[in-house]
């Protein structure tokens, strides 16, 4: 491991500082970054902002001016921003879902001694029963090819809605019925979102808006679900384990394989090649001591709360690790990946590797990957990674001296055994959130909030991330954090131990109680389901619904259709969700009215756009305090 220092917490001067610095070698090699670029994009097309503009057929584009009011077609402004959005909907959940048919698909392949195997039998089982699938006396492999073969017709079926839907309270699944948004199969809805938005069909917001939920809620409580439960079936379900993040995780001496994008299917490969000795030996054969593995964006979460994989950061950090000059290779699977990688590694020695038909790029090394051929191409891979570190350029490393301590893998199992283990003695109540009931209850803890969500070059990187989680904290609320923004609290140190020393006392004293952090690792973007879960979990253990816990979501930085899908399958699970993005639609008033306003009472929650962070951390605390009175504690 690297000898250089971690620190309890940076600050996002000395973060950008170190990006300052590496922007400089950029200039000097000739290579264009995201800030660059950024500032070529604007000003940004006020159309597009206001959402209305359609190009959905040929006889436009239209856009909406006082002179033209409606398209062609006679579809007013109203009717555009909803179909832009529910497309925008529909994009995401079909990336999301995309991911969980993979991960799914790979299990029906899982076998003895191959390169998948069934890594936690307990939780596998716990689905089948969930399924009615036959256990007793079966081979695990049977049963899993059963469930997989299950899951993958939740993708398709002709009839019914989605079974993991059983696993909210009864009365949010009557909610659900009664709003019409069950999702049906997860390709059904995904289609007939396209279909509505077809030109000549819908143009009602109130329709438009409705099936945005349902594809939102196929997403959640569908693909990204089936993602995160058959994830953990084949690598493990996460615990609570220790890495490190930023940019320091590079090693100087080292071979340095990035490995980011979503797919974990990859990224175990390529871990567990990096750690065979035939692969070190040649390591130190190219004049390398070792090989180090670090990731960035999910593929990180993924690693690091499985593995104990560094974290080099998120997002917007990408180019970031292919200017320090120590990256060997970049591999990539899918989702959030810059195509300026491939004419940005060509300025230094970096291979940029794509390994996936859903996302192949100019200028990369494209080595497709296969579920049958893993192994061979993952060892591949990282045999390429190693020779290419004779070819690094020392003139041109610059590893900024940025890395923290992090505890991550709070998966809903680890939370509730950290709270079975230390307050809860009574044997039928282990494995419940009733612990974390009476904390609230108590006003010990205020509530929590769900902070997820990407980066967007939009606002400054992280500060949002960040600066609301410090607030929260501080006000005894808890948070439970995923994706790039469980980075950005990783990044800064606030997902160590050490970070209770920001608390409120109420917030400070649970923390030494169970020995967490403040901020709690749930995974990667699909692991947001984790957090539906936990929710519904909390409702039924309170005797509630999951609208009347004092929970919310916030996507301060937000940029992709993924989390757009992920807002609407957050809503209309009843937890309120804060916008720091405008989700362009501020030109469609009646979108904006039922958005922020009206679905509350379809779904008993609504979303709140607001761009001023300190104004939403306010906000945010006073929704917890409203649903605390409602309550009555």
């Amino acid at each position: 491991m690297s000898d250089m220092n971690t620190s309890t917490f940076i600050t996002l001067e000395e973060m950008e500082a170190a990006t300052d610095a590496l922007l400089e070698t950029a200039k000097k090699v000739g290579a264009d970054t995201w800030q660059q670029r950024a500032k070529n994009q604007t000003p940004h097309c006020k159309f597009g902002e206001e959402g209305i503009c359609c190009r959905i057929c040929t006889m436009g584009p239209c856009r909406i001016t006082p002179k033209a009011p409606r398209g062609i077609c006679g579809c007013d402004r109203d009717g555009i921003v909803a179909r832009n959005y529910l497309r925008f909907t529909a994009g995401g959940a079909a990336t999301h879902s995309d991911h969980g048919r993979n991960i799914t698909h790979v299990l029906y392949l899982s076998k003895e001694g191959g390169d998948y195997q069934v890594k936690d039998p307990e939780k596998l089982i716990r689905i089948a029963k969930e399924w009615d699938v036959e256990t007793e006396g079966r081979d695990i492999y049977d049963i899993a090819h059963e469930v997989a073969e299950i899951g993958l017709m939740e993708y398709g079926k002709p009839f019914g809605t989605q079974r993991f839907l059983k696993r909210a309270p009864e009365v949010r699944q009557k909610v659900w019925h009664d709003a019409g948004i069950e999702p049906r199969a997860i390709d059904r809805e995904v289609s007939q979102s396209m279909h509505m938005t077809h030109m000549g069909c819908s143009s009602l917001p109130e329709a438009l808006v409705r099936q945005s939920l349902r594809a939102g809620m196929s997403d959640g409580w569908g693909g990204s679900m089936m993602g995160t439960e058959m994830s953990d079936v084949l690598f493990g379900t996460p615990k609570p384990v220790d890495t490190n993040a930023n940019l320091g995780v590079m090693e100087k001496d080292m071979v340095n394989i990035i490995v980011h994008g979503h797919d974990p299917s990859l990224s175990e490969m390529v871990v567990f090649y990096s750690q065979d000795p035939e692969m070190v030996a040649l390591a130190k054969e190219m004049g390398a001591k070792g090989i180090n593995v670090a990731g960035v964006c999910c593929t990180a979460n993924e690693v690091a709360m499985r593995h104990g994989i560094p974290m080099a950061g998120n997002f917007l950090q990408q180019e970031n690790v292919v200017l320090t000059g120590a990256c060997e290779a970049i591999v990539v699977d899918v989702q959030c990946i810059f195509p300026a990688l491939g004419p940005l590694s060509k300025c230094f020695h970096t291979k940029f590797i794509t390994t996936s038909p859903i996302a192949q790029m100019p200028d990369s090394d494209y080595l497709e990957f296969n579920e049958a051929t893993a192994g061979a191409n993952a060892r591949k891979i990282v045999e390429t990674a190693v020779r290419n570190f004779k070819n690094r350029k020392p003139e041109l490393v610059n590893i900024p001296n940025l890395k923290t301590n992090a505890t991550v893998g709070y998966s809903v199992e680890a939370i509730k055994k950290c709270l079975d283990g230390v307050t809860n003695s009574h044997v039928d109540e282990v494995g419940t959130t009733k612990p974390l009931i009476d904390c609230i209850k108590s006003g010990v803890l205020r509530g929590a909030v769900a902070l997820v969500g990407c980066n967007n070059p939009r606002v400054r990187h992280d500060y949002s991330h960040i600066e609301l989680m410090k607030k929260m904290i501080a006000n005894d609320i808890i948070c439970i954090v995923s994706g790039c923004s469980a980075q950005a609290a990783a990044k800064a140190g606030l997902l160590s131990k050490e970070a209770k020393n920001l608390c409120g006392e109420g917030l400070k004293r649970v923390c030494e109680l169970v020995d967490i952090p403040p901020i709690l690792h749930m995974g990667s973007c699909v692991d947001i389901s984790r957090m539906m879960i936990l929710a519904s979990d909390i409702a039924k253990d309170w005797n509630v619904d999951i609208c009347d816990v004092p929970v919310i979501g916030c996507a301060p930085e937000y940029m992709s259709e993924k989390a757009v899908s992920i807002g609407n399958y957050v809503v209309a699970t009843g937890i309120d969700t804060f916008l720091g993005i405008d989700p362009y639609t501020k030109g469609g008033p009646q979108v904006v009215k039922l958005l922020q306003g009206d679905i509350k009472d379809w779904v008993g929650a609504n979303f709140t756009v607001e761009l001023d962070m300190e104004k939403m951390g306010d906000m945010m605390i006073e929704r917890i305090e409203e649903k605390r009175k409602a309550l009555n504690i």
